[in-house]
């Protein structure tokens, strides 16, 4: 810090940053501006403290990567106990698992196709039994 002439301390003391809050609230994937309200600091004094002390970045990144394996770890869990919705996300995201209308014997659009088709049937069959349009 900066000193005067007289030797005495420029400016505010720097306000202490909790390394294990700051990694413990990074686990839970809070933004910079959250942990910034919780130390009560202000958003901007975070960000330069980070850019100036790399512990702090540090610990917000290592917070951020337990976290994620964290949930990671959840959503597994949830997975092989059953969950269906988590099985499907989990195939998409893995092993490249989409969804796709079947396939039928036109290709791609073949189901579609034949969904029309009966459509038209159906208006066909309604038709027949419609009275035909005076005039």
């Amino acid at each position: 810090m900066a000193r005067t002439s007289t030797g005495r301390p420029r400016g505010r003391p720097k306000a202490p940053i909790d390394l294990a809050l700051v990694e413990k609230l990074a686990g839970i994937q809070c933004t910079e501006e959250e942990i910034a309200a919780v130390l009560e600091i202000h958003p901007e004094t975070f960000r330069r403290r980070k850019r100036q002390e790399p512990e702090i970045a540090e610990a917000l990144e290592r917070g951020r990567s337990k976290g994620r394996v964290s949930l990671r770890r959840a959503q597994w869990k949830a997975a092989e106990g059953g969950n269906s919705t988590m099985l499907v996300w989990l195939g998409k995201q893995y092993l490249g698992q989409r969804d796709e209308p079947p396939v039928g014997e036109e290709g791609r659009g073949g189901a579609i196709a034949q969904l029309m088709e009966r459509l038209r049937e159906a208006e066909d069959q309604d038709g027949d039994d419609a009275e035909p349009p005076a005039g």
